[in-house]
């Protein structure tokens, strides 16, 4: 039996109407305040494209170095990808809530809790691979539903580009991917694995996704020693299943709760929604395999679009005829609480207006991190002091001799100072940055011996072991709103190294 079809004319324009109301609220707020730390890297990464990196696949990278080629690297064109993406995630959740046999309404509720989400409104601020996570989660699900009313099963090809681009973007698609395909064991879909288009569209999967597995290979498995050690480490804040899953609903914005658990309701026990329950068992698998690893908070919203859709069509089919009025209610109480808590995600208000509101408000974003200890929210606080730091290493670098400044490197503790070096230090005539942190550690010392370093760390007790001498010039510049380990930094001018650069370089290393 196939599924209530509708006519997608009409909803076209709603779903482009969602769309670009997303795209305006990002275009408005991408400006407001600085780069995020992890920006830096991501731009230090698309000058050195490859087929892998420590910590992430190439295609974000890629993407990145495109968006620069055509909009250059202002603040204001790094982010417009990450706008469009909101954008295009808000339509194809639209398009899935059609799909799955939503009208007006659905697409209307399902659109409305994506702009009100607190995790999409702020993902689509900055630029990370995480922007492009939802559309590679949801995609998939939107074909596999398309097969379940009765789409040709070669679309499962189309399955198989997606999941092996979402690889691409990032390794965290490898779970999505187990999920899903325990979900469609769970389900009648199960016959798809007894004809070939699914097995067709798993090669094509690992043929685009093997430049990188053969990169990870000649390396060792640099991003699994990377989960390794951030696993040993006390780097990320650890959630118990409720901690987690209630976390979920704080990211999500608490008003959208019974959205997408509505939707997640609907899908296991509505006689219509359980046609797509693969949908349902794919959102609850990720959940468990994400609780188990103890992974970040925030590692499972790419599901999250999936159910906003089947949510929509639940509450479309609920108060189809009594109750009516509650459909609009409800898109009132998710823009209301989006307007009140937009400003915790958004650059919308300065920095000591915005800690002021989120004491008034009684509201903030958890911390995924233990180290985070700003009075700003880490996403806030991450965009403070770059350029301060910088100019403050570009006046120690002018102070040394011409001869000493040929022959000086600058060695950072880790990839936001090292990535702000690179992106600042060249107006100031600074030469690239050094450093041992996740991909900095593969491009190496380059030609530098060690005669004359300067670095950056809170105090010089390691550096004067290691060097001849070792003279302190004092902090950096920063500012207030900086994370406090970064206003801390004092600028080391090192002389002599005792071990040759090339010869010291692997202990440098540090992947968490």
């Amino acid at each position: 039996m196939k599924a209530v079809t509708t006519d997608r004319r009409p909803t076209t324009s709603l779903l482009a109407g969602l769309a670009l109301v997303a795209l305006i609220v990002h275009l408005l707020t991408i400006h407001r305040y600085g780069y995020f730390r992890d920006e830096f890297y991501y731009i230090a990464c698309a000058r050195h494209l490859d087929f892998g990196y420590v910590d992430l696949p190439p295609l974000s990278a890629l993407l990145l170095r495109i968006e620069m080629i055509l909009f250059g690297s202002s603040l204001f064109a790094l982010r417009i990808f990450p706008a469009l993406a909101s954008a295009l995630t808000i339509a194809l959740t639209g398009m899935l809530a059609r799909e799955l046999g939503g009208r007006r309404w659905a697409i209307t509720l399902a659109g409305t809790g994506m702009l009100g989400s607190l995790f999409f409104l702020a993902v689509g601020n900055f630029y990370s691979p995480n922007l492009y996570e939802p559309l590679f989660w949801t995609g998939p699900i939107y074909l596999l539903c398309r097969i379940i009313n009765g789409a040709p099963p070669r679309n499962l090809i189309w399955f198989g580009l997606v999941l092996g681009l979402g690889i691409q973007n990032k390794h965290s698609m490898v779970f999505f991917g187990v999920a899903i395909a325990l979900a469609i064991l769970l389900t009648p879909e199960r016959r798809q694995f007894a004809r070939k288009w699914i097995w067709l569209g798993g090669l094509i999967a690992l043929v685009i996704i093997l430049p990188n597995l053969i990169w990870q290979i000649e390396r060792g498995w640099p991003t699994w020693v990377l989960l390794h050690g951030i696993a040993k480490s006390n780097k990320n804040v650890v959630l118990t299943p409720w901690g987690f899953f209630s976390q979920q609903i704080i990211l999500m914005n608490p008003a959208t709760f019974p959205l997408w658990f509505g939707g997640l309701v609907w899908l296991l026990a509505s006689g219509e929604g359980r046609r797509y329950r693969l949908v349902a068992f794919t959102y609850l698998i990720a959940l468990a395999e994400f609780i188990v690893m103890h992974g970040k908070n925030y590692y499972l919203a790419p599901a999250y679009p999936t159910l906003f859709a089947a949510g929509g069509v639940a509450f479309e089919r609920i108060f189809a005829q009594r109750f009516r009025w509650l459909r609009p209610a409800i898109v009132a109480l998710i823009i209301g609480s989006a307007v009140v808590l937009g400003p915790v995600v958004l650059p919308i208000l300065s920095p000591e207006k915005l800690l002021a509101y989120m004491r008034a408000i009684h509201f903030e974003v958890p911390r995924t991190e233990t180290s985070h200890t700003a009075a700003l929210p880490q996403l806030y606080a991450d965009q403070f002091g770059w350029e301060e730091m910088v100019r403050s290493v570009a006046r120690v670098y002018a102070s040394l001799p011409p001869e000493e400044q040929k022959h000086a490197a600058i060695f950072c503790q880790n990839y936001g100072e090292a990535g702000a070096i690179d992106f600042f230090g060249r107006k100031f005539g600074l030469p690239p940055a050094l450093s041992g942190h996740q991909n900095y550690f593969y491009w190496g010392p380059g030609n530098y011996t060690g005669e004359i370093m300067i670095v950056l760390d809170d105090d010089a007790t390691d550096e004067r072991d290691q060097f001849g001498s070792v003279e302190d010039r004092g902090r950096i510049e920063s500012s207030p709103w900086a994370m406090p380990w970064e206003q801390r930094l004092h600028i080391l001018v090192c002389r002599d190294l005792k071990i040759p650069l090339r010869e010291f370089w692997p202990k440098v290393r540090v992947w968490l």
